[in-house]
């Protein structure tokens, strides 16, 4: 216990003294403020760390972190974990070489009505019970669906259930582009599509689902949102939860994103003023009428540049003092932390 009360004391004054993650008030319209964030990398080796692991997102079992490859055959047809001790370890310089994911077996199919599968996207645990987005093309177009699966105890093994499988229709005739995010509240699960921007869709919701029984439970609204989000973390006890907010330049033709009204508000940092790239966390509130934004700035990532655009996936809280955010392939599957800001 000791221990790990001292790696957070360590990770917690890591985190004041990423001056970058200060935020002051919010600066006039389009102003160019420096409140950005630099994501420190956790070196990966091992199968999970191949770009064709392309992995698509992350979550929680207890104390065990979850990697989601998009397609689990490439990559020994297996999820992979890695403590957060580990984690912390690396964080706070007692781990130096790089961490290696340990396979967990994945077994079973997906039900069969899902034709066209384009691999996972989206990963929530809910006690032994695993919930995922499969996205696929089908001959008109895009369709997401939900399914489930249980994991052994021991992290020994996944069991996909072939008897469960819920549609998830797509809100924009996007190519590549479906739910690619899960939440998990109040007995339901909610998914959220990849693209909410006012020009492509004009009336984004949350799709909702019994979590038992994966049965639709109609939706919610969901506010518009510039370029993509592609994860979310767990909520907290406020219902808030955090959201990968992403645009890679080359999907700018697609997206067609409008003047984004965060930026408007409330300033861009300094490499988000250089490139076109955008890399950011922004927070959200759950109500039992909707989702909203909460209000206050986002998160953005110091970038690297537009030809190093990071794809960032996954995403989840790591307690008390920041995020861990993956990419898949683009442009090589990269581990992050990022520091909570500093009031």
């Amino acid at each position: 216990m000791r221990k790990i009360i001292n790696h957070l004391c360590i990770l917690l004054l890591l985190s004041l003294s990423l001056l970058a993650c200060t935020h002051a008030p919010p600066p006039p319209p389009t102003a160019i403020t420096n409140a950005e964030t630099p994501v420190i990398v956790i070196p990966l080796n091992g199968p999970a760390s191949q770009s064709n692991a392309e992995i698509s997102g992350l979550a929680w079992y207890g104390e065990h972190l979850i990697l989601l490859p998009q397609y689990p055959a490439r990559c020994g047809n297996a999820l992979y974990t890695l403590s957060q001790q580990e984690i912390l370890d690396f964080l706070a310089g007692a781990q130096t070489v790089p961490l290696e994911p340990r396979p967990i077996p994945l077994h079973g199919n997906l039900p069969p009505q899902i034709h066209g599968s384009e691999g996972f996207e989206a990963l929530t645990i809910v006690q032994e019970r695993l919930y995922l987005t499969v996205e696929s093309k089908q001959s008109n177009g895009m369709l997401g669906y939900l399914v489930t699966g249980t994991f052994a105890p021991d992290l020994s093994a996944i069991e996909l259930d072939a008897t469960l499988a819920a549609e998830i229709p797509p809100q924009a005739a996007l190519s590549n582009v479906s739910d690619e995010s899960l939440l998990f509240i109040d007995n339901t699960l909610l998914t959220f599509y990849e693209a909410h921007g006012a020009r492509i869709n004009p009336a984004p919701v949350a799709h909702r689902f019994a979590a038992e029984t994966l049965e639709p439970q109609g939706a919610l609204p969901f506010p518009t949102l510039e370029y993509r989000l592609t994860d979310v973390t767990a909520v907290d006890n406020a219902g808030r939860f955090w959201g990968l907010n992403y645009l890679w330049p080359g999907d700018s033709q697609k997206l067609a994103p409008a003047p984004d009204p965060l930026t408007a508000k409330y300033g861009t940092g300094a490499t988000h003023a250089q490139f076109e790239t955008v890399e950011r966390l922004v927070e959200f509130q759950y109500h039992a009428n909707g989702i909203t934004l909460v209000k206050q700035p986002p998160i953005q990532l110091e970038l690297l540049g537009d030809d190093k655009s990071r794809n960032w996936e996954g995403l989840v809280r790591l307690e008390p003092v920041g995020f861990l955010l993956i990419t898949d392939k683009h442009p090589e599957t990269l581990l992050g932390f990022v520091a909570y800001p500093t009031e």
